[in-house]
């Protein structure tokens, strides 16, 4: 997934135990090799599945390791070179967002994997001299949120201007080092 373009990525997540109790069926076939979701329709299961083409596509029994692998470990690399890097996780409540993102404590998501990456990355250049800021936003039902921020709650405005390109007012930008970036994520 190397290149400087846009990449689309889909991750199934495994049933809920919720779903599970519900005797839930899944409706979601991913097909890692062809980057592939195909989806059956519950009401008419012998009609053909819609299948969607990604970048990449990872099913339930994937990792975040695999997936930061194949595409974070390439955008943290363009960001050491000196390009803008962005990962934007979207979907509806419910559907992972945060486990791929922030992980948990059997496996980490793909933000404390970057911070590791960027961190090593600047500890082994000694020809340099790095500043790293970070910024953490969640856009939420059209209200943007700055999750470093002093007031979370608070709704930030975005705006687009024509030099500087699309930006949030006032989201914090926190400059930092490896431990603190873990300590504001956790909070």
């Amino acid at each position: 997934m190397s290149g400087e373009s846009v990449k689309v990525v889909v991750r199934c997540r495994p049933m809920n135990q919720r779903e599970k109790d519900l005797k839930c069926n899944n409706i979601v076939k991913i097909d890692s090799q062809q980057n592939t979701a195909q989806l059956i329709c519950p009401t008419e299961p012998n009609q053909p599945p819609k299948s969607f083409t990604f970048d990449g596509a990872y099913g339930i029994d994937s990792n975040t390791e695999t997936i930061y692998g194949d595409v974070g470990f390439p955008l943290v690399e363009s960001v050491c070179e000196g390009y803008n890097g962005t990962v934007f996780a979207y979907g509806q409540t419910g559907c992972g967002k945060s486990f791929t993102m922030q992980g948990n404590l059997a496996q980490k998501g793909i933000i404390p994997r970057a911070f590791e990456h960027v961190f090593e990355a600047v500890s082994t250049d000694t020809s340099k001299k790095y500043l790293i800021r970070a910024s953490y936003l969640e856009i939420y039902n059209e209200n943007v949120r700055d999750l470093l921020g002093k007031d979370i709650k608070s709704s930030l405005d975005l705006h687009e201007h024509p030099e500087k390109g699309v930006y949030v007012s006032n989201l914090s930008q926190s400059t930092t080092c490896l431990h603190s970036c873990q300590d504001k994520f956790d909070t």
